[in-house]
């Protein structure tokens, strides 16, 4: 098989959005990538570091500026199996990412046009190059599953 760049870096994504899961946490996962490199990797934290910012994003975004020394990252791509969300754009934009590849859409918190357009908006100084899409289907099927269980838990809960 002949895989893009993009495809392998959002594989490892999609496999850091099961770490995610295995951990009880919303499974997404972040890759973020500059020269070739992997500079950060991320998934979501939220529960076990009872951080509500420690979103997948975040916590790649951290480890690569920590890793570069610097809190802008130009030139880099961030990989995410989830659209971001407001809070994740907008650490993006201050990071200066030069783009973002996302696989599923987010129809309840989507930043990159789906519900709001904060990534895309030509209002700021720096708008990154946006991509949807890109193994939607694996991103969409795990997170699926993943609501259903809890749903599952929950109703077990409640009987």
């Amino acid at each position: 098989m002949n895989e893009s760049l993009d495809e392998r870096y959002m594989r490892r994504a999609l496999e850091l959005a099961g770490r995610a899961a295995e951990a009880g946490e919303v499974p997404v996962g972040a890759v973020l990538v500059g020269d070739g490199e992997v500079l950060g990797e991320g998934w979501n934290r939220v529960v076990a570091e009872s951080d509500p910012s420690a979103h997948a994003e975040m916590v790649a975004l951290r480890a690569a500026a920590r890793r570069q020394d610097n809190y802008r990252l130009p030139g880099c791509t961030l990989y995410v199996s989830l659209e971001p969300c407001c809070m994740c754009s907008g650490a993006i934009i201050h990071a200066r990412l030069q783009r973002v590849v996302y696989a599923a859409a987010d129809p309840k918190t989507g930043a990159a046009g789906s519900v709001f357009d904060v990534l895309t908006s030509t209002r700021h100084n720096h708008a990154p190059e946006v991509q949807g899409g890109l193994l939607a289907e694996a991103s969409g099927v795990m997170l699926k599953d993943f609501f259903k269980a809890r749903r599952s838990q929950l109703q077990g809960m409640q009987q």
